[in-house]
């Protein structure tokens, strides 16, 4: 097998498709390996280069052979046209693989040019707006006039339906719903949580909302900042934490939306925690009354309310994608209004004893161990060639 990356950096799909990749590769049946077209990326005001990505390592760590065609998002290169030296160096790593796997659409524009190398590809997508994916819709729909295209694995019906719309046919997609590592992502006591909630300067009865997104237009940081403002002046003693690229105070951008929201009460900005990339999500998520998202698109499954559930935070999320099925139960849908959000982050949390009985019920359902077989069995059929030519070259 082998997983063609755009790039590493942070973001809930190389998450998630890490875990993926990791899992199936320890379990023995099927041998994996790793090609990125980037080896530094330019996102969110952030440059963050393959070696230092917490993905990266945790796929080494496993075991996982990782390469790069070396390209960074700053050298001015056309992200559509590819060298001979590159599209040699990516014809050798499909040669040596049975089933290619793309992380996302993107990765299929150098699929689409390797020409003479045929292998079945599995297109992995964890988005509903293929519409604002620039080309790659197109190079998704290529793929799968061309034959190359075994299946494409959706990780929400909101995926599914966006993509078979878009002209993708339904007889390729198949829906294998996202999962955690439910050892990783799970309460702790109180004494950790007390600890915890210490070393970023929070008392123990504060309410603490956690937002782990990237800085992106789809994320709604201005509608998440607009709500915190909201928040805290509701919650003498609440907490605001905001992880993931761009959520810190070296992005311009956010220290714009901050200023915004908070230019006439900078003491409120007291209790707001930009904390920026973390690799250690479990912790952040347990020291949390409520995880929020605030998006306004694109999403399909957000990890974030998922990993943040089953760390024992309650899900507040707008209605994206398949975000009401995930917490159905266990959490609150909102409208887009700021003053409304907050009023229902503040009754979450008032109701955190009261759905953690559910919360604990749901967790088979977010195992990741019932999503590594799904992806396994697509896998193994693509190899055996439904109707693709697995002829070597």
């Amino acid at each position: 097998m082998l997983s063609l990356y755009e790039g590493f950096f942070a973001g809930g799909a190389r998450q998630l498709h890490t875990t993926v990749v990791a899992g199936l590769h320890a379990a023995g049946r099927q041998r994996h390996a790793a090609l990125s077209i980037h080896a530094q990326v330019r996102r969110e005001a952030t440059v963050q280069r393959m070696t230092d990505d917490h993905r990266y390592q945790l796929l080494r760590a496993a075991g996982v052979p990782v390469t790069t065609l070396g390209r960074s998002t700053d050298d001015g290169l056309d992200p559509r046209r590819f060298t001979d030296v590159e599209l040699a160096r990516a014809a050798a790593a499909v040669r040596r693989a049975d089933v290619v796997m793309s992380l996302k659409e993107q990765p299929l524009r150098l699929v689409n040019q390797l020409d003479g190398v045929e292998r079945p590809v599995v297109a992995c997508l964890h988005r509903s707006d293929p519409e604002h994916q620039g080309t790659a819709l197109d190079d998704l729909l290529v793929a799968a006039r061309t034959g190359r295209l075994a299946a494409v694995v959706c990780c929400a019906e909101s995926a599914r339906d966006a993509y078979r719309d878009a002209g993708v046919p339904a007889s390729l997609l198949r829906v294998v719903p996202n999962g955690i590592n439910l050892a990783r992502f799970r309460p702790v006591s109180c004494a950790r949580r007390l600890a915890l909630r210490g070393a970023e300067g929070i008392g123990p009865e504060a309410t603490v909302v956690v937002f782990a997104a990237r800085f992106d237009t789809m994320k709604n940081p201005g509608l998440f900042v607009a709500s915190a403002r909201h928040f805290l002046e509701r919650e003498p003693a609440g907490h605001v934490l905001m992880c993931g690229a761009g959520m810190s105070e070296a992005n311009p951008d956010l220290v714009a939306e901050l200023d915004l929201a908070f230019g006439d009460r900078p003491d409120l900005l007291t209790r707001v925690h930009a904390l920026g990339v973390r690799g250690d999500m479990e912790l952040v998520f347990a020291t949390a009354d409520v995880v929020a998202l605030t998006s306004v698109f694109g999403e399909a499954a957000p990890l974030c309310l998922i990993e943040g559930a089953m760390c024992g935070a309650i899900p507040v999320t707008t209605p994206v994608g398949d975000s009401a099925r995930i917490v159905e139960g266990i959490g609150f849908v909102t409208g887009f209004d700021p003053a409304e959000i907050a009023e229902t982050w503040i009754q979450a949390a008032a109701r955190r004893d009261d759905l953690g009985p559910a919360l604990t019920r749901v967790r088979p359902r977010f195992s990741h161990v019932r999503m590594l077989a799904g992806y396994a069995t697509l896998i193994e059929r693509a190899h055996r060639g439904a109707g693709h030519r697995l002829a070597r070259v």
